[in-house]
């Protein structure tokens, strides 16, 4: 279990440098007269990602879930694959990636990497949503798994894609961008 809660406060820690990446792309963005959409859902998506590694914590400590080697060995190399195509999101996008909805007026949508596939117009949010059932599942917190999968699409997603959507209509012709 204590590798486990490592492996959460780790993914915390990714989650602060995500903060610290998009704060500098933030202000990148405003300098560049970014325009900001969807403040409203921001802290409800703070308090979701926040409750996911919390509540697993919560939930393998007080109710002492067990390691299901069959379950948890994958479930652990699909979240760490899941960090990877975070990060390769954020390498792809560069400084137009954020936690926010940001669009800098004359910058092209980026059609390169994962956002090449036409078929897939928001490949973070496929990763967010596998990372939620994952991360959880290495350790058997399923009621953790089940509330952030349900509270992310129903509460979040459905706010939060149409969103960007409107956001990247405003952007230019769809170019890549450097």
């Amino acid at each position: 279990m204590i590798a486990y809660l490592v492996f959460l406060l780790l993914t915390g820690v990714e989650r602060i440098i995500e903060v610290v990446v998009s704060t500098r792309n933030a202000r990148w963005a405003f300098a560049r007269g970014g325009v900001e959409y969807g403040r409203r859902h921001f802290p409800w998506m703070i308090a979701l990602h926040s409750g996911l590694i919390l509540g697993a914590v919560a939930e393998v400590v007080l109710l002492d879930r067990p390691f299901i080697p069959w379950l948890g060995w994958p479930m652990l190399v699909i979240a760490l694959l899941c960090q990877v195509g975070r990060w390769w999101i954020i390498a792809v996008l560069g400084h137009q990636w954020n936690t926010r909805v940001i669009v800098v007026p004359g910058l092209g949508r980026v059609v390169r990497g994962p956002y090449r596939f036409r078929w897939l117009p928001h490949p973070n949010y496929l990763i967010v949503a596998v990372e939620g059932i994952a991360l959880p599942l290495v350790y058997s917190a399923w009621i953790t798994a089940i509330a952030f999968t349900v509270l992310n699409a129903v509460l979040l997603l459905r706010f939060r894609i149409p969103t960007e959507d409107r956001a990247l209509a405003a952007l230019s012709p769809q170019v890549s961008t450097p």
